[in-house]
């Protein structure tokens, strides 16, 4: 997910259709759908108690993550349905492990990690990226990243593809897709 586009993209752009798509699943995702990302840039150990707490709070936690996965997480276990590799024992599995490893308040913990680094930045210019960088944009991901927000975050940029299938947890839910994406962004660089 392109993190510069949750501020609202690159609003002097906003002439193409897919800019103006992206703005208005951001605005979408900023008014209804981003109290888990609040939480845990800013309050990650009141999740994290939960999360170790209890298996239920994180089944929840992670079934309630974005729109999007909700929905497939939702037909995966009530329809029997899944979304690619969003099985039901898939699932069960991913929150298993969190649960075994204690990993779920770590995992919040980095939202903060990372967004109090953006804080005792604020100010600076973050340093240029200067590696290739490769990305895959998934249609069920928070708001599709328009190349064009893309290319002015990472000017580097040597690989950019939509996929045409995949969300959020992309790796997760089409781990072969996923792994085509990865090999195709570095296959330049050998």
């Amino acid at each position: 997910m392109l993190l510069a586009g949750l501020d609202g993209g690159y609003p002097s752009l906003n002439t193409s259709e897919e800019e103006r798509a992206a703005l208005d699943a951001v605005a979408t995702f900023r008014t209804s759908g981003n109290g888990y990302l609040i939480e845990q840039n800013t309050r990650p150990q009141t999740i994290g108690y939960a999360l170790l707490d209890s298996p239920v709070a994180l089944a929840a936690w992670m079934l309630d993550h974005d729109t999007d996965a909700y929905y497939k997480i939702s037909r995966a276990f009530v329809d029997k349905q899944p979304s690619g590799g969003l099985t039901r024992d898939h699932i069960l599995d991913n929150i298993t492990m969190y649960w075994l490893t204690g990993t779920g308040a770590s995992a919040a913990r980095s939202y903060w990690e990372s967004a109090r680094a953006q804080a005792l930045a604020a100010g600076q210019a973050p340093p240029p990226v200067k590696l290739p960088v490769g990305f895959t944009t998934f249609p069920g991901e928070i708001f599709r990243a328009p190349r064009s927000w893309v290319e002015l975050g990472y000017p580097t940029l040597t690989y950019f593809h939509e996929a045409d299938r995949g969300g959020h947890f992309a790796a997760w839910e089409e781990p072969e897709l996923f792994a085509t994406e990865i090999r195709a962004a570095f296959r330049p660089l050998r």
